[in-house]
Parts: structure tokens; C-alpha cells; sequence
């Protein structure tokens, strides 16, 4: 007879989410895992096979943390003003209760970034191809500039974006807002 959870699921997958976003994949450890979760290996591995498991489980967990930043990017309608709201409302979101500076998804591209993880890879890539698409729709709706410029314009906001957020887990607010304000002043 298949034992019963003693905790809840999406609570301990959002501990881990948490602990995977301050630490990185590799410097979060089983015991580190355990202690923050408050459940032993066994239930771990039950529940989500191993460490990469958790951590696939955590990618999901954290989209869905941050999906009321990208919805409001999504129905917004002004263009490159929209664009800014999305890098300010980023840069925001890490002062609430939850939340932990910079980007989970920027922090894991950089750290899988040389490893051959398929999965973390498809996960990735899919993130900042929408993120891209969502950038070329902004830019698109006010201006006469060609497709080629807007495409370009859109790989500089991505890497933008990445700036940001590993600007936001170290930098003053004031650095942040003006690192903001220059990226938008050089579209």
C-alpha cells in the first residue's frame, strides 16, 4: 500500500524553488534540500525522482510565481513604454515577500549554460524566446523601423534583461533605475 504525503506538495517545491534561486542547482545540496523543505531524501526522491527532478519542478513553480508580471507585459498595449513598465515591474517583484533578488531563469542560463542538460536547455530557451517575441510585439506597435533594426533591438533588450537581473541581486536601487533609463534612452 503507496504511503500518504505528510506535507503538501507545491509548499515544499516552493521552499526548493527558493533555496535553488539563492543558491544556484549545483550549490544546493540533498541535506540543504532536506533542512529547507522539512522532508527527508526518501520523500524527495518519492515525489520527484532526484535533485534535477526538484529543480524541473522548481523552474515550473517559479513561471508560475511570476506570471502576473508577464500577463500584465502581455495585454499592455503601449509599446516600448510597456517594455520599461516589464523591466521596473521585474526589478520590483524582488522586494516582495517570496521572492528572492534577480531571476531564477536568467541564473540558471547562466549556470547550465556550459552543460549539456537538454531539459534545462529546451526550458530555457523557450522562456527567452517568448520573452524575445514579447519584446519584438512591443516594439513593433510604435515604430516605422524595419524588421531586421526590431529584431536587433529585441536580442539587445534580452541581454538587457539578463544585465538586470544579475544587476538587481547586487546593485543600489538607484544603479538599477539608471541602468533602466540608459537601456531605454539607447533604443
Amino acid at each position: 500500500m503507496p504511503r500518504t504525503k505528510k506535507y503538501n506538495e507545491s509548499e515544499v517545491i516552493e521552499k526548493a524553488m527558493s533555496l535553488f534561486w539563492r543558491n544556484g542547482y549545483e550549490n544546493t545540496s540533498m541535506q540543504m534540500l532536506e533542512k529547507e523543505m522539512g522532508i527527508n531524501k526518501f520523500s524527495i526522491y518519492s515525489s520527484f525522482g532526484n535533485k534535477h527532478g526538484l529543480f524541473l519542478e522548481s523552474l515550473k513553480s517559479y513561471r508560475k510565481k511570476m506570471s502576473f508580471i508577464f500577463e500584465e507585459f502581455q495585454q499592455a498595449n503601449n509599446g516600448v513604454e510597456d517594455i520599461k513598465s516589464f523591466f521596473y515591474n521585474s526589478v520590483n517583484a524582488c522586494g516582495l515577500k517570496g521572492f528572492e533578488k534577480g531571476c531564477l531563469y536568467t541564473n540558471t542560463y547562466h549556470e547550465f549554460a556550459d552543460k549539456q542538460d537538454e531539459t534545462v536547455s529546451l526550458k530555457i530557451n523557450a522562456f527567452m524566446t517568448n520573452l524575445k517575441g514579447l519584446f519584438i510585439e512591443k516594439l513593433s506597435m510604435n515604430s516605422d523601423k524595419d524588421a531586421d533594426t526590431i529584431a536587433k533591438q529585441a536580442n539587445y533588450l534580452v541581454l538587457a534583461k539578463h544585465g538586470l537581473a544579475v544587476a538587481s541581486r547586487v546593485n543600489a536601487q538607484e544603479e538599477i533605475e539608471d541602468y533602466i533609463e540608459m537601456t531605454f534612452k539607447n533604443l
